[in-house]
């Protein structure tokens, strides 16, 4: 049985490689949202999109999953989840760590999690990973499983909401949260002109700029295409 005390689940003690990214506001907020829901993961077979650093991993072994696949892009940075989560759950014996790009793996899954870039993604579409998610999550989801991710304001929360209705899910939203500009929002004038056409992106008050982030559960609902469709 996963443990009662949401702050038991989130106590980690972490050690990042250069090149890691430390956990970030969105990240903070999704593993708290995490451990706040015990019951979306207890005996369930979950993939972890980006184990990181392991600030969500951890969490989710402990909450009682049956089975994590956690990936990343390269092998040091899987070798980092691997030796946070061996430094925080020495018994754990149920996560297997991938090398793989995005949802570029195999397997069928109860729930799949995720902290999608977004600002500093690389793509032309920032919202790539975003809209990847909505696409494409469901290849690696059984029927009824969960998509959970976290993403800000500024990538427009009623247009994720509106393709992941269109595309087959019954959203809710977990946990929000409100903070202020990271600097590197500022430094990237392509992305603060982009951010501006979002409707209720951001907001200003007393001359500081503050976004709002999200963390989404969309939930599969089952589905059979007709007769004769290609």
């Amino acid at each position: 049985m996963p443990p009662n005390d949401t702050q038991a689940v989130l106590a980690m003690d972490l050690d990042a490689s250069a090149g890691d990214w430390t956990p970030t506001p969105h990240g903070v907020l999704l593993a708290e949202a995490l451990a706040e829901h015990p019951e979306l993961f207890e005996g369930r077979d979950v993939l972890e999109l980006g184990g990181g650093i392991g600030n969500h991993t951890i969490p989710l072994v402990r909450m009682g999953v049956n089975r994590l696949v956690t990936t990343e892009i390269l092998p040091e940075r899987s070798e980092t989840t691997r030796r946070n989560v061996e430094r925080n759950c020495p018994e754990a014996t149920n996560v297997e760590y991938r090398v793989a790009d995005w949802l570029h793996t195999d397997g069928a899954f109860d729930v799949v999690v995720s902290n999608p870039p977004f600002a500093k993604s690389g793509k032309r579409n920032r919202r790539y990973f975003i809209d990847s998610l909505t696409l494409d999550a469901h290849k690696r989801l059984r029927d009824g499983g969960d998509l959970i991710f976290v993403q800000s304001s500024m990538a427009d929360i009623e247009k994720t909401t509106r393709r992941l209705e269109e595309n087959g899910y019954a959203v809710d939203i977990l946990k929000t949260s409100e903070g202020p500009f990271r600097d590197y929002y500022f430094e990237d004038e392509a992305f603060m002109e982009e951010m501006k056409q979002v409707e209720d992106g951001f907001e200003i008050r007393d001359g500081t700029y503050y976004e709002r982030l999200f963390v989404v559960r969309a939930r599969l609902l089952p589905w059979s295409p007709p007769k004769g469709a290609h």
